[in-house]
């Protein structure tokens, strides 16, 4: 009985548990008989594992989209950086830069850039700032690098949906099983007692 009660409590500490980003562990069931007493279990049990692959799934989603934002944003915070070094070691030039800039996606216009200290920078939400070259290098740097985070985090964290969501399917299969069997059990009973009862009525064919 104290051996049943500590399992639980280590099912219980295990479910409790999360990923660093607050995900929680799925429950691995080793042994059916700890989340299933009888076959009336079966139904509730497997309905609440699914309705936890839906959550994982849900997350999921989310995960592959903040993912793919990412990425699209990545490369531009590296562009926007880029271009600020290169402003900052010719801010002591007196040659302006020849470059061009787009207007749209296909049409594309010629400038001269004097050397400068001072940069424009897109917050986002049609707001634009100034900033001194130097901060401007620094606050692009902790921004790509914050985002650089922010990815390796959602990428680990889709691994680890993953493998939790495998970790419920597996759940979900072992309980489907364990019915299976039990059916299988059932009914083996049934047969045995029809036999039974029908040895006896051969036995005594009055019925007395």
């Amino acid at each position: 009985m104290a051996s049943k009660g500590k399992e639980t409590a280590t099912r219980k500490e295990s479910a409790t548990q999360s990923n660093p980003r607050g995900i929680p562990y799925a429950p691995f069931v080793d042994k059916v008989e700890d989340y299933v007493a009888t076959r009336d279990d079966v139904e509730p049990t497997l309905r609440s594992f699914q309705e936890m692959i839906a959550k994982y799934q849900f997350m999921e989603q989310n995960l592959q989209r903040r993912v793919a934002g990412l990425k699209d944003k990545l490369p531009d915070i590296q562009k926007t950086l880029d271009t600020v070094r290169f402003l900052a070691l010719r801010k002591d030039e007196t040659e302006p830069i020849e470059t061009t800039f787009e207007l749209n996606e296909t049409l594309h216009a010629k400038a001269e850039i004097p050397p400068t200290d001072e940069v424009y920078l897109w917050l986002g939400a049609n707001v634009m700032l100034s900033y001194p070259i130097d901060e401007a290098e620094a606050m692009l740097s902790s921004k790509l690098n914050a985002a650089k985070a922010s990815l390796a985090n959602c990428e680990e964290d889709l691994d680890f949906l993953r493998e939790q969501i495998t970790t419920m399917e597996v759940a979900v299969a072992r309980v489907y099983n364990w019915d299976v069997v039990q059916k299988r059990k059932e009914k083996e009973e049934e047969d045995k007692q029809k036999e039974k009862r029908k040895g006896k009525d051969a036995e005594d064919p009055s019925g007395g």
